[in-house]
């Protein structure tokens, strides 16, 4: 009797374990229909390569004579749902990063962080390899934009769009040079 409690213990408690795999980070996994890590990358993919193949960018380049700095400002998240505009920022800034079209310059963020090293090193640091003041790389052009999204349910179903939309400015005109807009759309069925 004994031992069919132990058996019936043992199958009721290994049939409650969780398990976990690792998977590839690029695979595409939809568990619950919500904007997710691959519609993260998928629109930074393609927004980014759309803004910097542009025939307006590369006229702007052309006419600054030397490859544009850009800046990523703010992608405000109007979505009814929560998602990490930081996150999704990034992605942005790794691919102009990694394109060699453009330089990019940090956010108002970082870019606080190293002013309050910069002027720690002017009282600790050795004169010699101290970073000096007024040799910041200014912005030629800022990116910004916005995330919407629209909802429509019928019983148990449901359909989302997911719109980003971007703007390339210039910070000295404030000329649009490129403006971007993706979607990504889902059929939930439950």
């Amino acid at each position: 009797m004994k031992t069919l409690q132990l058996i019936l213990f043992l199958v009721l408690f290994s049939s409650c374990a969780r398990t976990v795999s690792r998977i590839d980070p690029n695979q595409q996994i939809d568990l619950s229909g919500r904007w997710n890590d691959s519609d993260s990358r998928q629109i930074a993919d393609k927004m980014t390569s759309e803004l910097l193949n542009s025939p307006r960018f590369e006229e702007y380049a052309k006419e600054l004579g030397k490859r544009p700095t850009i800046i990523v400002g703010q992608i405000r998240n109007r979505t009814s749902e929560h998602i990490d505009a930081n996150n999704f920022i990034k992605k942005f800034e790794l691919a102009i990063f990694n394109s060699g079209l453009a330089d990019l310059v940090e956010s108002d963020t970082f870019r606080d962080k190293l002013r309050d090293e910069r002027a720690q090193q002017q009282d600790f640091s050795d004169p010699a390899t101290m970073a000096q003041w007024g040799k910041e790389v200014g912005a030629d052009l800022m990116l910004f934009g916005e995330m919407t999204s629209e909802t429509d349910t019928y019983n148990k179903n449901r359909v989302v769009n997911y719109v980003t939309t971007l703007f390339l400015t210039d910070m000295e005109t404030n000329k649009r040079i490129w403006y971007g807009q993706q979607e990504i759309k889902k059929y939930i069925k439950n």
